[in-house]
């Protein structure tokens, strides 16, 4: 397997579940699989809730739980997935299909368990998206996209209402400087976030898919005129340099106290996130789905993405347990219901009417859904999450902290990206 592999930097939380584990001798023999996934503690709580609502309905089947933040997340699956001792069920993301599937690595394919997972349930288009080599490698549990979350309280005790076009968040620099200090800022954009943001400006200024056909559709020139947009939001006091994001500790956002006490009063986030943005603020602050700008040009920029997905590792000794547990997780109603959207608006549609039915589709992650549905126009190239651009250490970080930081001018940053994005493409080290 061509995988770069990082150093392992993250200590997953370990959680053994032990429904069903009693001395009976006339108990069926114990089956065990692990399970993984990352998010935030709302997330992790309702999930280990449903896992422990599985294991009272199969108690022969026990599941150990490994689940963790984010941040170097996937190169720890890399190296696991790399050694064959990946989980048996592993919530992956899109891209995954393709970096890991081979030297014996990689996944089922899930069409041989469709007598255990219901597949009608889902549009054929979506199943396709999910695809890779006529097999049917993961099930996907939602589709999500970038919106932006403003935090009404700061905005209003700056004096103004939550931007409504890209040209009032630009004002919204100097005004929160001024009225509230230097340590308050309208939007905050980690180096991942500006990748996004950078495309969102382009699709919305050409409207034009971000790769076609392996080959990417921007100019260098063009891919510059966006990263001349992020330097000057940052030098405006729009959004806060990256090295004052890495000194505040935090590996996510809904962990860093400027977020949680309201000096950053902006994000730019999945939708399907919206859980855990809205559980860390402190009491008495209140979030709200922003709008996308119209007046960046006339295209509905931004794309979506298969949020998450349920695989099997090919490793796995009980296939038909894991096949179990990815049924009870996307369709079963006791756990649609205690999932909710922590995963974001079901694609499953028994779920969906699950949800609909109990009312779990009217909070603030269905209306960011349905604001990202009506807007973005446009669909993630599979290459685009590919480690050796998005890892830590890639193409991406590399690119936005060297600019922020002053180590890149904007011309140097957008020649390092379009090059770096056009070896990824070719299938060469960026």
């Amino acid at each position: 397997m061509r995988k770069r592999v990082g150093t392992l930097c993250i200590s997953m939380t370990l959680l053994l579940c032990t429904a069903g584990c009693g001395s009976n001798p006339d108990a069926a023999p114990e089956r065990t699989i692990r399970f993984s996934w990352w998010g935030g503690e709302s997330r992790h709580q309702a999930t280990a809730e449903a896992v422990r609502a599985f294991e009272a309905q199969h108690p022969d089947i026990r599941v150990q739980t490994e689940y963790g933040a984010w941040n170097g997340w996937e190169e720890a699956a890399a190296a696991a997935l790399y050694a064959g001792t990946e989980p048996d069920v592993m919530q992956i993301n899109q891209n995954w299909l393709r970096d890991y599937k081979s030297d014996g690595s990689g996944f089922l394919d899930l069409n041989a368990y469709s007598s255990i997972i219901d597949l009608s349930q889902y549009d054929p288009a979506v199943l396709e998206m999910c695809t890779e080599d006529g097999a049917l490698r993961c099930i996907p549990i939602s589709e999500t996209g970038r919106v932006f979350f403003w935090n009404e309280t700061t905005f209003a005790a700056a004096g103004i209402p939550v931007p409504d076009s890209f040209a009032s968040l630009c004002k919204a620099g100097s005004i929160f400087q001024e009225t509230l200090g230097d340590s308050y800022y309208p939007l905050a954009l980690g180096w991942y976030d500006r990748m996004l943001f950078t495309v969102y400006l382009l699709q919305c200024r050409y409207g034009r898919d971000w790769v076609t056909d392996g080959a990417l559709q921007y100019s260098e020139a063009e891919i510059a005129s966006a990263l001349e947009t992020v330097d000057m939001l940052e030098k405006t006091h729009v959004i806060p340099p990256l090295k004052q994001i890495t000194g505040g500790g935090a590996d996510s956002f809904d962990k860093d106290e400027n977020w949680i006490t309201g000096r950053y009063a902006g994000i730019y986030e999945w939708d399907s996130s919206a859980g855990k943005f809205i559980d860390s603020l402190e009491e008495g602050q209140t979030l709200a789905v922003g709008a996308y700008f119209s007046d960046i040009g006339q295209y509905h920029g931004g794309f979506s993405k298969i949020a998450q997905s349920f695989a099997i590792s090919k490793h796995t000794a009980d296939p038909e347990a894991c096949a179990e547990l990815i049924s009870y997780l996307v369709s079963n109603e006791e756990a649609v219901r205690l999932l909710g959207t922590e995963r974001g608006i079901p694609l499953n549609q028994k779920a969906y009417d699950i949800c609909d039915t109990a009312g779990l589709l009217g909070d603030i992650s269905a209306e960011a859904s349905r604001r990202m549905h009506d807007w973005v126009g446009f669909r993630i190239d599979p290459d685009f999450e590919r480690a050796a651009l998005k890892g830590t250490g890639g193409v991406y970080e590399d690119v936005f902290t060297g600019l922020s930081y002053g180590d890149y001018s904007v011309s140097q940053a957008a020649e390092r990206l379009y090059t770096g994005i056009q070896a990824a493409l070719a299938g060469e080290q960026p």
